[in-house]
């Protein structure tokens, strides 16, 4: 599948993993057309599609109005489905706005390519955070689901809708369930896209990182230009259609992640501290994944390193710093 003049909808396409995909995806050549809510602090940021704001459309809109999606789906070629809530704690406090986001949303986008679009490719962002508290280490495809959260749950309820109408309506789809993306355009204001974000807007203001427990926690990292990638790649690759995927990336303890990044900007520093409660309940411990199952079929591998990744990102923030934080 070449992407030259191909027709490209993305939902959630002004926040952080969408944007970079805009602008990948133009390089490409891809007719785009971008869907976003702007819903306060979930990470939508004119700024972030900047470098391509006259190449392609953008409109403004919530995945949870059903009177729109089936313009919104059209004749686009590729679906890259990307809106969703994606704050754990947030699904807690209100588990309902994350039902609707993350679960009815996701049936209305299904059935308006079902009755007006039903050729199109769909790749769907999931999450690890479905598989809960990890039993073994790497967590492969395999590994018992079992959210510890609402978002989990929810996410995990959308992924499952995805594959259904695969199997069901014979609609192109393909779940990646992503694992802790970071990058430019990360919204960094708040902890609402993950601790990583959070972590990299502590140190390029020089402030104190709260790392709980005692930093020893393991997570696999992947960086934003890797993440976009595998996507592309697998709305290009037939054999992943109806199938879930992970990703995955470099392996490192929080402890030593918050001392990279604070070597790398040269600035800021850290205290351990004891797990607030209501995050303790719904810590999962070390994880990281493996994907081993996507790269035998894809070929895929992240290319960018930790080291490189957060270099790029700091230099970014510290450049554009007002943009995201004002």
């Amino acid at each position: 599948m070449s992407f030259d003049r191909l027709k490209c909808l993305i939902t959630g396409g002004i926040g952080f993993i969408g944007s970079n995909l805009a602008i990948k995806l133009d390089s490409l050549g891809a007719d785009i057309t971008i869907v976003d809510s702007m819903i306060p602090d979930y990470g939508g940021n004119l700024f972030n599609i900047e470098p391509v704001k006259d190449k392609l459309r953008v409109n403004f809109s919530d995945m949870r109005d059903i009177h729109t999606l089936p313009y919104l789906v059209g004749s686009n070629d590729v679906i890259f489905n990307l809106a969703g809530q994606v704050s754990h704690l947030d699904s807690m406090k209100a588990p309902s706005t994350d039902l609707d986001i993350n679960v009815r949303a996701q049936i209305s986008l299904l059935e308006a390519c079902r009755k007006h679009n039903p050729d199109a490719v769909i790749v769907y962002t999931s999450t690890r955070q479905i598989y809960g508290k990890p039993q073994y280490l790497p967590v492969d495809e395999a590994h018992p689901l079992c959210p510890v959260d609402v978002n989990g749950i929810n996410k995990l309820a959308g992924e499952q809708y995805h594959l259904l109408y695969h199997k069901v309506y014979g609609i192109k789809t393909v779940a990646l369930r992503l694992t802790n993306t970071y990058g430019p355009r990360q919204l960094i204001k708040n902890s609402r896209q993950g601790f990583i974000g959070w972590f990299i807007k502590k140190v390029i203001c020089d402030e104190k990182i709260e790392i709980f427990g005692d930093g020893s926690q393991v997570r696999d990292l992947t960086f934003v230009d890797d993440v976009v990638d595998a996507l592309i790649i697998a709305a290009q690759t037939p054999e992943c259609f109806g199938n879930v995927y992970n990703l995955g990336g470099e392996r490192i303890s929080l402890k030593n992640l918050v001392n990279l990044m604070i070597s790398i900007a040269g600035k800021g520093w850290y205290e351990l501290i004891p797990f607030p409660e209501e995050r303790k309940k719904i810590d999962i411990g070390d994880f990281y994944g493996d994907y081993t199952k996507f790269r035998k079929v894809t070929e895929w591998e992240p290319k960018v390193s930790l080291c490189d990744g957060l270099q790029r990102t700091i230099r970014y923030y510290d450049e554009n710093k007002r943009k995201y934080l004002d």
